[in-house]
């Protein structure tokens, strides 16, 4: 296999960055309104068209993912597919960076080509301690397309990789496979991601590297959302717990407050319409109270959850008059198509209650939308890499910032 890393010297706008007011349809939720006064009206988000289908040698741009490093490089990860928007095929992995907050990107890098190879799913993850970013990815045959690899009858199988970069993205190692480590031998298809890891911030498992993954069990058929992590800044890597139910898969994971991390996953209970979680007190070892998330509607699609701040550490002193407020409340932020019928609203949902409940919403795009990932930017302020269009969802690769008040 070989492995290209080009990192693109000039930086630009993408497309084209513009201030854009709220829409009528696209507000904030009346709980947020209620809330902050006038915020729908004072509202603003800056987006970009980061990839467009077409353009720069690929005919789609699928399955965005975003990180930020320690000293606040933005990295956007997609899928360029050469042939079509199959998921099958001569699919390479792409990287576009930002040194500025958002407001330019690199030119597209190469950091996977396997020739007429299906390289994908990317999913990064950066250790804040060591500031390596850390990149799991799936790789199969062009030729192997997914229901036979699920049915045993492919060429090869579905197998996981991982690269890392020290320079904040310039550059990367080769490819290593790590499959041996990451997938049971019973397990055919397999998926990291897509959507970005996180490293555990709090608790006894501080430091460990999670990517939120999912696989297809070869006797029964049965899809499960299950996770790996590393305890070694990324050198080995184990599996993780599964979820205690099947009919999941894509998903994300977000720690919460009491020192849990939370799976949220691709639902596919087609008699239900909505996101399932689950739950892990040992740092992802383990995943038990699966359930769905009544609020979060979905069409059967990928979605992303990130944090977007801790709850304020600094204890009140209720003698002074020191009274609770939102900002002393933790954020975590929600990204999905909020749609039962079809790929399409891409919404952005607020919880200050680690997922218990969201009663802020806001549309980004209430066209044609598929994929997302959420990132926090070196400001603080959250952004959002999704895949949107006028006629259909994969058309481009949008990058949107706002402001979470």
């Amino acid at each position: 296999m070989r492995c290209k890393a080009r990192a693109g010297v000039a930086f630009f706008l993408a497309e084209a960055m513009v201030l854009l007011p709220i829409l009528p349809g696209e507000g904030l939720s009346s709980a947020c309104a209620d809330g902050v006064g006038n915020a729908p009206e004072r509202s603003r988000v800056r987006k970009m068209k980061l990839f467009v289908s077409g353009k720069d040698g690929y005919h789609t741009y699928r399955i965005p993912a975003t990180v930020c490093t320690p000293k606040g490089t933005v990295l956007a990860f997609c899928e360029g597919r050469k042939g079509g928007r199959s998921d099958a095929g001569n699919i390479d992995i792409l990287l576009k960076r930002s040194t500025d907050n958002g407001e330019t990107f690199s030119a597209q890098q190469v950091v996977w080509d396997d020739g007429a190879n299906t390289c994908g799913n990317p999913c990064p993850v950066v250790d804040a301690k060591t500031s390596t970013i850390w990149l799991l990815m799936t790789w199969n045959l062009g030729s192997d397309h997914e229901r036979r690899i699920i049915d045993g009858k492919s060429k090869d199988t579905r197998r996981v990789f991982v690269t890392h970069s020290a320079d904040e993205g310039k550059t990367w190692a080769r490819p290593v496979d790590i499959t041996s480590a990451a997938k049971n031998a019973d397990w055919t298809w397999y998926a990291t991601g897509p959507g970005a890891g996180i490293q555990i911030a709090r608790g006894p498992h501080r430091g460990r590297l999670v990517i939120p993954c999912d696989h297809i069990e070869a006797d029964s058929k049965k899809y499960y959302s299950h996770a790996v992590f590393s305890d070694d800044h990324g050198r080995t890597w184990q599996i993780g717990g599964s979820t205690p139910r099947d009919k999941v898969n894509e998903c994300q994971v977000v720690e919460l407050t009491d020192g849990r991390l939370m799976l949220n996953m691709r639902n596919y209970d087609r008699s239900k319409r909505k996101r399932q979680v689950a739950f892990s007190a040992d740092g992802g070892g383990t995943w038990t109270h699966q359930r769905f998330d009544d609020t979060l509607i979905e069409p059967i699609c990928q979605a992303s959850i990130r944090r977007a701040r801790w709850p304020e550490s600094k204890p009140k002193d209720k003698s002074k008059g020191d009274a609770d407020s939102d900002a002393d409340k933790g954020v975590i932020l929600f990204s999905n198509p909020a749609s039962e019928t079809g790929r399409t609203n891409m919404t952005v949902r607020l919880s200050r209650d680690d997922g218990l409940t969201w009663p802020i919403s806001k549309t980004l795009h209430p066209g044609p939308a598929a994929y997302s990932d959420l990132v926090i930017l070196p400001t603080g302020q959250p952004a959002c890499l999704y895949e949107a269009g006028e006629k259909h969802p994969y058309e481009s690769i949008i990058f949107a910032r706002f402001d979470i008040e």
